[in-house]
């Protein structure tokens, strides 16, 4: 069974910066399409970012154009990106596969206020 071992979230103002850090175990990792969900309080957890294993990548239209995915098969790890955050970006994170997911990490939290 994979773990998934999400960090990097915090608080920042409008505007700023984050890059959030997902670590999987297992050496399956690098054949499986990865992606970064949220969940804010109250509303479904929803898929903003994926990347196949060929480092092909798709945004949510929320975030398109702030946010990069990016992965290091060799590390096991998958990265996002996320410039230019807005109010509405707070949430919990969480990385997972696409498809039939691994159980959730702890997932990290972004909180986005002035």
């Amino acid at each position: 069974q994979v773990q998934l071992v999400e960090s990097g979230g915090g608080l920042v103002q409008p505007g700023g910066s984050l890059r959030l850090s997902c670590a999987a175990s297992g050496s399956i990792f690098s054949i499986y399409a990865m992606g970064w969900y949220r969940q804010a309080p109250g509303k479904q957890r929803d898929l903003v970012a994926s990347i196949t294993r060929f480092a092909i990548t798709n945004y949510d239209d929320s975030v398109k154009g702030r946010f990069t995915i990016s992965r290091d098969n060799a590390k096991n790890m998958v990265y996002l990106q996320m410039n230019s955050l807005k109010p509405e970006d707070t949430a919990v994170y969480y990385c997972n596969k696409l498809g039939t997911r691994w159980a959730w990490g702890q997932g990290t939290q972004v909180t986005v206020s002035s």
